[in-house]
């Protein structure tokens, strides 16, 4: 009985497993048993029977991006990471602190694993950490974030020398590129993933 059971956990750890050729842009995957998290995937055949995976994976835990070169032999073990729910209180420049709503525990991750979610964190805002093995490691950002612009020049009539667009400062000192219109003060949506405009709030 003991050793149906642990054939079947066996069999169940298999079917589980990501194949390397699996790994596109978004997955997430233990290597070395650590998380990551795919951003670019290419796959190019080699023989009849196989083929070779390049990927860029961003380490979940240290923010580094590695490249790395496997077959389609290869398999891994999917990432668990969760998400609660977190405020983010403040920053000192090194490390970003945050309150568990639940349990009122304080947290803080180091800058340098943010990357670019840093400029998309107001004082107060309420986000979604995400944790692995039930410590927070990230934030996870939704797609679409409102951000107040607090720098741009003025608009003046006729101006097009930059195309229709003038660099606009945000409140958590993005730089993005808006339209000539956008003034001081308005609320802006901003693509978190491209970092680009997209309308007004």
């Amino acid at each position: 009985m003991i050793l149906k059971q642990v054939q079947n956990d066996i069999n169940t750890n298999i079917k589980n497993m990501l194949n390397a050729s699996e790994l596109k842009v978004g997955k997430r995957f233990l290597m070395d048993g650590e998380p990551y998290e795919v951003v670019s995937y290419s796959q190019k055949v080699v023989g009849r029977w196989w083929s070779i995976i390049n990927i860029k994976a961003k380490n979940l835990l240290t923010g580094s991006n590695i490249p790395k070169t496997f077959s389609d032999k290869d398999n891994f073990e999917p990432a668990d990471i969760s998400t609660n729910s977190y405020d983010y209180l403040y920053n000192d420049g090194e490390n970003y602190y945050f309150m568990n709503r639940e349990t009122y525990d304080q947290v803080s991750l180091p800058k340098n694993t943010l990357g670019w979610a840093e400029y998309f964190l107001n004082d107060g805002d309420k986000v979604m950490l995400q944790e692995f093995n039930w410590e927070p490691i990230n934030v996870n950002l939704e797609p679409i974030c409102i951000l107040e612009v607090v720098e741009t020049p003025p608009w003046e009539k006729g101006d097009t020398a930059t195309g229709g667009k003038k660099p606009a400062t945000m409140s958590t000192w993005l730089i993005v590129q808006v339209p000539l219109f956008i003034n001081v003060w308005d609320k802006l949506k901003i693509d978190t993933r491209t970092r680009e405009y997209q309308s007004r709030a």
